[in-house]
């Protein structure tokens, strides 16, 4: 994921920036989303330490992107925080929030669950000078300096539906979207843009459910169950979430009706193999690397502590290899007002490659 090397370039340029740009924290300095200026006094790279905090635990997404960020931000010689609640609440992650202000962390990378919640904490953490910046799930614009997105909310709202068409057939007919908890931002923002696309060519699709699991297994399998139960006409269930896609697939396999029951999603590889097959449930799926999405966080991280960038839009950096333009990646404007960066395009899982990355992620 990241060579040696660059890992060493990436952090003298760090080190350098801040030695050029870092002065002594002033009485009446305060950070905001809009800050251009760095608050921390001038570090090398080993008294860094950066913070990641997700959802909630057992959650194999969250646990690769936190393998990820801990990756890069380790090779770079700084101190790794992995924080993740028993539950995929705000108050777990408000309390955690606290924590990690309390030990005058650097930097606090974070997947939000609530948004509206979180903002006070996040604020509160600014004002201390840490750098706030969001990943997978955002948080509000006010909360951060700069969103880590996974890639463009219309291309993956566009993607999905084109899916539940392809698989529910020409004549188009029933299907549900089985999603993460209600107030995730990133799970709504892509439902709301599959109701757009669905607005602008519903192709004969007809969404009759928005179920919520949580990211809880038991909880989606439950919710997968009903939506059976009650649309006996259903043929897709659309799954943006890696842990309800592997509920529904679980649950419409064990129950016989691959035939019938079609469902797709976002997913992860490892998890998804043996539900991926032409006569599978699962025809094919797609997901982007949740380790790159990891990695890119602690790059962002390093460079907004380092002071290299802010969070406007416009700025350039380096992210190791990442991407699909060798690292170079840009900070543009969000659709919520703040700005973000985009890892790159949703790829898709089928039979011919999914032997392949299962054992990769």
């Amino acid at each position: 994921m990241k060579k040696k090397l660059l890992s060493i370039l990436v952090c003298a340029s760090m080190i350098s920036a801040m030695l050029a740009g870092c002065g002594s924290k002033g009485t009446d300095e305060t950070a905001s989303s809009s800050s251009n200026e760095s608050t921390t006094e001038s570090k090398d790279a080993s008294d860094l330490t950066i913070a990641i905090l997700v959802k909630n635990a057992g959650n194999p997404y969250n646990e690769k992107e936190s393998a990820g960020f801990q990756k890069v931000i380790e090779d770079a010689g700084a101190t790794c925080i992995v924080k993740a609640p028993e539950s995929a609440t705000a108050e777990a992650q408000i309390t955690m929030i606290n924590e990690l202000v309390a030990q005058h962390v650097d930097a606090i990378a974070i997947a939000g669950n609530d948004p509206d919640a979180l903002q006070p904490a996040l604020k509160e953490a600014m004002s201390q000078g840490i750098k706030v910046l969001s990943l997978d799930s955002s948080v509000n614009s006010d909360s951060r300096l700069v969103h880590v997105n996974q890639a463009g909310i219309e291309l993956i709202g566009q993607t999905l539906v084109d899916a539940v068409a392809d698989l529910a057939g020409e004549s188009g007919g029933e299907f549900a979207i089985l999603s993460a908890t209600s107030q995730a931002t990133n799970q709504n923002a892509w439902i709301e843009s599959m109701q757009a696309e669905l607005e602008k060519d519903a192709r004969g699709l007809k969404l009759v459910k928005i179920a919520y699991g949580d990211d809880e297994f038991q909880k989606s399998v439950d919710e997968t169950e009903a939506l059976i139960k009650n649309y006996p006409d259903l043929k897709v269930i659309c799954a943006p979430t890696t842990v309800g896609i592997m509920a529904a697939a679980k649950v419409v396999t064990d129950k016989g009706l691959t035939d019938t029951i079609k469902v797709t999603g976002l997913g992860l590889p490892s998890e998804m193999a043996d539900y991926i097959g032409e006569d599978a449930v699962c025809p094919y799926m797609y997901l982007w690397n949740p380790l790159d999405i990891g990695a890119l966080a602690a790059y962002t991280a390093l460079e907004l502590v380092g002071g290299t960038i802010t969070g406007a839009a416009g700025e350039t950096f380096t992210a190791g290899d990442l991407g699909d333009n060798n690292g170079a990646y840009e900070i543009v404007k969000a659709a919520d007002g703040g700005t973000e960066i985009i890892l790159g395009s949703p790829f898709k899982f089928d039979p011919s490659n999914i032997e392949d990355w299962k054992t990769v992620y």
